[in-house]
């Protein structure tokens, strides 16, 4: 079993709350998150998989860990607009993180999903970065298509955030899962807040095996679903992003499901 702990500390580095734990850890944070706070992570044993609750109200993420601590920054100002309103405030907060149980490891599931995610490389898998987002707005980020929220007749602040392309003809935009899996299915969900939206008749997902295929899309909020089977990839690409002929120069993803395994 591993060691787990949560620590929220403040700006300067100074610990503000703290529990470690063996298997599980659940703290409860008491007082208002200042800005500059951040919520610590800690395993001694990583390359494995864990359950954390970030926050009580934003479901819990299934995470691979690969660095001993993950730190989260809790979000402030302009950061915090693509997330649920409630969210990191109030007087006392709820934290846990668990070794993730066999049957979770090993069931069929998005495997794309991860509430937690954020810039860098936290060590925290899976993981979206892209090549451009929306004048760096945080409700265009390419972190809010892994999210979970599919919401996707609007843009803007939360439930709508989306990543954002910022009209450039070649975005591109990364998930990295961090170890090696297997799936079948990708499902897209492109912004459809129509007519200010564009949106996308083809795109090629490109695989870390070197492979890559092309699919086509039309104009719909529902969600674009894709038969591709592959093993052992670390990562997928979605780019070469060709928009319909349309008035608006506004195409967004919304948010982007892979299903399948560990492989």
């Amino acid at each position: 079993m591993a060691n787990v702990s949560i620590t929220v500390k403040n700006q300067a580095g100074e610990i503000k709350s703290s529990v470690r734990e063996e298997n599980q850890a659940i703290l409860v944070a008491e007082g208002e998150y200042q800005e500059g706070d951040s919520i610590v992570f800690g395993t001694d044993r990583t390359e494995a998989y864990y359950v954390v609750r970030v926050d009580d109200c934003m479901d819990e993420s299934f995470v691979y860990l690969t660095k001993p601590e993950v730190v989260y920054d809790i979000p402030f100002g302009e950061k915090k607009i693509s997330y649920n309103p409630k969210a990191f405030t109030g007087e006392r907060h709820y934290l846990t993180i668990r070794e993730a149980y066999d049957y979770e490891t090993e069931a069929y599931r998005n495997l794309a999903r991860n509430v937690m995610d954020q810039h860098g490389d936290r060590g925290c898998f899976p993981h979206a970065f892209a090549n451009v987002e929306t004048r760096g707005e945080a409700v265009f980020a390419a972190r809010n298509a892994i999210d979970g929220v599919l919401a996707n007749e609007s843009h803007g602040a939360w439930p709508y955030e989306s990543w954002g392309i910022n009209r450039q003809d070649d975005a591109e935009m990364t998930l990295d899962f961090g170890r090696p899996v297997d799936f079948d299915k990708i499902v897209l969900y492109t912004r459809a807040d129509f007519p200010h939206d564009n949106w996308w008749v083809k795109a090629t997902f490109t695989f870390s095996d070197g492979t890559s295929q092309e699919v086509e899309m039309e104009k719909s909020v529902k969600p674009h679903t894709f038969a591709i089977e592959k093993k052992n990839i670390t990562w997928v690409k979605l780019g070469s992003l060709i928009k319909a002929d349309d008035p608006s120069p506004f195409p967004a993803l919304t948010q982007i499901e892979v299903y399948g395994k560990n492989s």
